[in-house]
């Protein structure tokens, strides 16, 4: 029974990272921390990492001492909290920097109808190059009308 618990607790912050995402998206990103945001909203910015990557690192912080303080005495609910914010940030990977910016050309066919409206709603969201009037902060869950256009 407590393995369920830890995989109904794992998805349930993986859920609520969405929630996150958009929060530190919208407030922090596009907020006072624009400083390091700002570079990603830039056409053709030339390097492999942006100082927008500091968030990614900035994100893995509580993953990873959430790790260490669910496995002091043994494997403890801190572990799992730890791995749900682990497969977001896998996922936020996977999907942001290589699905839609394509830093990484791995997946470079994919036309999957989910993905697509990803991309668009992901597209306007860039179409703002300063850090007011932005739109679609999420990742993942993104409003209907973008897999309508």
């Amino acid at each position: 029974m407590q393995i369920i618990f830890y995989i109904l607790l794992t998805i349930a912050v993986f859920a609520l990272m969405e929630v996150a995402t958009w929060l530190t998206h919208k407030y922090v990103m596009h907020g006072f921390g624009w400083y390091f945001h700002e570079d990603h909203h830039q056409p053709g910015y030339p390097h492999v990492f942006e100082k927008n990557d500091f968030f990614f690192v900035v994100g893995a912080i509580p993953s990873i001492l959430l790790f260490w303080f669910g496995t002091r005495g043994g494997i403890n609910y801190l572990f799992f909290i730890g791995l749900g914010i682990l497969f977001y940030g896998i996922a936020y990977f996977l999907v942001h920097d290589v699905l839609i910016h394509r830093r990484f050309k791995w997946f470079d066919k994919t036309n999957n109808y989910y993905l697509r409206g990803l991309r668009k709603a992901h597209k306007i969201h860039h179409k703002h190059l300063g850090k007011e009037d932005g739109e679609c902060f999420g990742m993942l869950y993104v409003p209907l009308k973008y897999f309508k256009m």
